[in-house]
């Protein structure tokens, strides 16, 4: 007879998913009460998430499909924006859905805090599936614990975090959870189709698409009969890719960029899935044939891309060396973790390691059985993600994505052996004190509890003026002058338009590189170029948030200029404060003349 404990594990096992979704539910509604603040003041923090939702309002308005210019920013000819338009589908359904129900200004509201927990749901049960796998039937139930805990990872799904990194990291959880498939056809179907969608929404995660291609290549080169997960993914990848360029590519990327799903990485992801696809089709016996055969295809994508494509060879968003020298190199995600405060870097670098160490030791449990070669997967994935660390602190979310497996396999196993023991303290404390260390929790309480690393006062300082310059108080008194064009801060101006019905000069985006040297040039060099780069652009007011991150630049890498002058209190002819509530943080100047 089936005990009762039994009978439940078989439910639980029977009904992961739904299950998993209702836990996905309780996690999303817990996170829209925690940020129902920001969501009721459309508190969008990054510039990036002001920018996705003018891009939707743009289109809502009657902007083309294939059109994503930011008309408001460097007018009058707009700045040009890189994305695609696949994230701005379920915010402005979002958006058309409870516009009837709440009003516009609600409705935006409510779908900028509900969409980003969308992707979150597609995360949760790719590493639920993942988890099952590879670690136990029942390893699922510790997803929607773990993942939570993964800051920086849910830091990409909070409420108002409408960019795009969110959906990113679901398909690169899809694409996991397609390697680690035993169901070939079904397995090379689904990582072909997350990796075409991921380059759709952007290329942040091409050192993963091309990853999971030669994981999948090597491992039909080692066992023949992989050649169908092989070939599906292989036509997958080139037909999916192709649909989403002819769906979502804008004018703009119809160049050969190197930055985005341009013809440049459409025709490599083409040649590059066709090849694949053809290898599979021929499956040789030889193992030395496959591996020939793999060989050939990856020259031949290599070649491509050095005789056709010389550009992308270095940095893919080609700019200048004096923009990349006084702005993209100095942007903090774009910094190795070691150079980042502990607070920031610690949690994601434990998580990193107990990513690894929970999937090497998956993989040697694993040693003789079927699951070694996906544990191997997984732990090539979390060791590269590592090592990105090393290079760029903006793959931390992923790596503590791709940590989960591992996290969740040292829980289970160290959960297990702490139950089998016959002491009481130990099945208890011993339970509680293996998932506090496997999830990586004990982090969060050293930081929280050990008084190091605490934010320096001119931290302190710099983060209140962007949350207060930022606010929807501060800008919006801007609005009872008529609309016209604004010279502010690069990092102030995505914000700036959101907000109020202004034009601004530029936002941080790297085809915007021209205007973000002008503003630099501006508020570095004297005042009688700022006063000529603000005719240029037209600009008839000038906008300034004292002890922004931005400001701090100016003061101290052009001491003398003209932002560090009139930071200092120095008046000019050709400026006219103009008031603003007697608590605004922001100064307003007329530009005359």
């Amino acid at each position: 007879m089936n005990s009762p404990r039994n009978s439940f594990a078989r439910e639980l096992d029977r009904g992961w998913w739904q299950l998993l979704l209702i836990a996905w539910v309780g996690v999303a509604l817990w996170e829209v009460y925690s940020y129902w603040p920001q969501i009721r003041w459309l508190v969008l923090r990054d510039t990036d998430d002001n920018m996705r939702l003018m891009q939707v309002r743009a289109w809502l308005g009657g902007q083309g499909w294939y059109d994503l210019r930011q008309y408001r920013l460097d007018p009058p000819l707009g700045a040009d924006i890189h994305w695609s338009r696949i994230v701005d589908l379920p915010i402005a359904g979002l958006i058309v859905a409870l516009k009837p129900l709440v009003g516009g200004p609600w409705a935006e509201r409510l779908a900028c805090g509900i969409a980003p927990l969308l992707p979150l749901s597609v995360a949760m049960l790719a590493l639920g599936f993942t988890a099952r796998r590879l670690v136990h039937p029942l390893a699922w139930l510790l997803v929607p614990v773990i993942v939570p805990l993964a800051t920086s990872t849910m830091q990409m799904f909070e409420p108002m975090r409408i960019d795009h990194h969110g959906w990113q990291l679901a398909s690169l959880a899809v694409t996991i959870a397609g390697l680690v498939d035993p169901r070939a056809r079904r397995g090379g179907v689904t990582v072909g189709l997350a990796s075409a969608f991921s380059l759709a929404i952007g290329l942040e995660l091409m050192p993963y698409v091309v990853g999971a291609g030669g994981i999948l290549a090597l491992r039909w080169v080692a066992a023949r009969d992989e050649h169908e997960r092989l070939r599906l993914y292989g036509v997958c990848l080139a037909g999916a890719c192709v649909l989403g360029y002819l769906g979502f590519a804008s004018y703009a990327n119809a160049a050969p960029r190197c930055d985005a799903l341009t013809p440049v990485w459409l025709s490599l992801m083409l040649c590059s899935g066709a090849l694949l696809a053809l290898a599979a089709q021929l499956n040789p016996r030889a193992m030395l044939a496959r591996l020939a055969l793999a060989a050939v295809a990856g020259a031949v994508v290599a070649g491509l891309l050095v005789t056709l494509f010389p550009q992308c060879l270095g940095r893919p968003e080609g700019i200048s060396d004096e923009l990349a020298r006084d702005w993209l190199n100095n942007v903090r995600e774009a910094k190795p973790i070691y150079t980042h405060p502990l607070r920031i870097a610690l949690p994601i670098a434990v998580s990193a390691l107990l990513g690894l160490a929970g999937a090497a030791l998956g993989a040697w449990r694993a040693r003789g059985d079927d699951r070694l070669v996906p544990w191997l997967t997984v732990l090539a994935f979390s060791a590269v993600a590592g090592g990105l660390l090393l290079w760029q602190m903006r793959a931390g979310p992923a790596a503590q994505l791709l940590a989960v497996p591992g996290m969740v396999a040292l829980a289970w196993f160290g959960m297990g052996w702490a139950q089998a023991s016959r002491f009481a303290l130990v099945r208890v404390f011993g339970t509680v004190a293996a998932f506090l260390i496997a999830s990586g929790a004990v982090s969060g309480l050293v930081l929280r509890y050990l008084p190091f690393d605490r934010p320096k006062p001119i931290e302190r300082k710099v983060g209140r003026a962007a949350g207060s310059c930022s606010s929807l108080t501060a800008l919006a008194p801007l609005d009872r002058l008529p609309p016209q064009t604004i010279f502010t801060f690069v990092d102030l101006g995505p914000r700036l338009i959101t907000l109020t019905h202004h034009r601004a000069i530029a936002g941080p985006y790297h085809r915007n590189g021209a205007a973000i040297l002008d503003v630099q040039h501006a508020f570095g060099g004297s005042p009688a170029r700022f006063r000529a780069i603000a005719r240029a652009h037209g600009a008839t007011l000038l906008l300034i948030c004292p002890n922004l991150a931005e400001s701090t630049i100016y003061r101290s890498r052009d001491k003398g200029g003209f932002y560090d002058r009139l930071a200092r209190g120095e008046r000019f002819d050709f400026l006219q404060q103009l008031p603003l509530p007697a608590r605004s943080p922001l100064r307003l100047y007329r530009i005359t003349g």
